[in-house]
């Protein structure tokens, strides 16, 4: 089977888009509608992240098991391997849209936001190569997703419903070790091996410097984001349990 480049029209890209700001829209106006404001919005966005982090982390193996060349990483993407790209991208765009407009002042996921957004445009439509280690990167941070949205949405109720105060004090270290498993462990381990690739030059004649530089920058920084906050949790939940308090 031949890899083909992505050719979607613009208009799936808008579907997408309008398909996660209907999740927003429906989870804040039906699913969330009895939450008071501090956290209603937050809510809506992690509604609006379950609908898009598993999904894309399954479409995200299929498109890597089923491409012609999956162990060469600057394979021709594919147009499934597209597909999922402009899936993400659209879910970005909606909850960079989410932060910039009622959290302008959070820049570490406005910059991540961005910066995520950077790499799957550019390997999508610039490019039209590397998609499969940026495939699998999504994979490991997506398959976080759902205990993720789990253990957020229990902690915006902790102050006012004890279940849910229950639920997130017994999920933290289950949590927390699987989030260290995937984004602290494994996601660095399959870069370095991203980086060696990139660095022996198999790239270069489909790739430009440009780009793999840059993704390699962007990437690294996204996991040292996320080991320095799990790495802040791990620190907070023994403080607690050494102080008898679970969390």
């Amino acid at each position: 089977m031949e890899a083909q480049i992505l050719e979607i029209p613009f208009p799936l890209l808008a579907v997408f888009f309008l398909m996660f700001l209907f999740m927003y829209l429906f989870g804040y106006l039906v699913v969330f509608r009895s939450w008071g404001p501090k956290h209603r919005l937050e809510a809506a966005s992690s509604f609006m992240s379950l609908a898009h982090g598993t999904p894309a982390a399954a479409m995200a193996i299929l498109a890597v098991l089923h491409a012609p060349n999956a162990g060469d990483f600057a394979a021709l993407n594919t147009n499934f391997q597209g597909l999922v790209l402009e899936y993400s991208i659209a879910y970005f765009l909606v909850d960079l849209l989410h932060y910039v407009l009622f959290y302008p002042r959070d820049l570490v996921f406005i910059c991540h936001h961005l910066a995520v957004i950077y790499v799957f445009v550019t390997c999508h439509y610039l490019v039209h190569h590397g998609a499969v280690p940026i495939l699998v990167l999504l994979v490991l941070a997506e398959l976080t997703s759902g205990c993720h949205n789990a253990w957020g949405l229990a902690g915006y109720r902790r102050a006012d419903a004890p279940a849910a105060a229950k639920f997130q004090d017994a999920l933290s270290p289950y949590f927390y070790t699987y989030y260290s498993t995937l984004r602290g462990g494994l996601a660095p381990v399959f870069l370095h091996k991203m980086g060696i690739f990139y660095v022996s030059g198999a790239a270069e004649n489909v790739i430009p410097k440009w780009a793999w530089i840059s993704w390699m920058g962007v990437i690294a920084t996204a996991i040292l984001v996320s080991i320095l906050w799990i790495g802040n949790h791990w620190a907070l939940w023994f403080r607690q349990r050494r102080h008898g308090k679970v969390v």
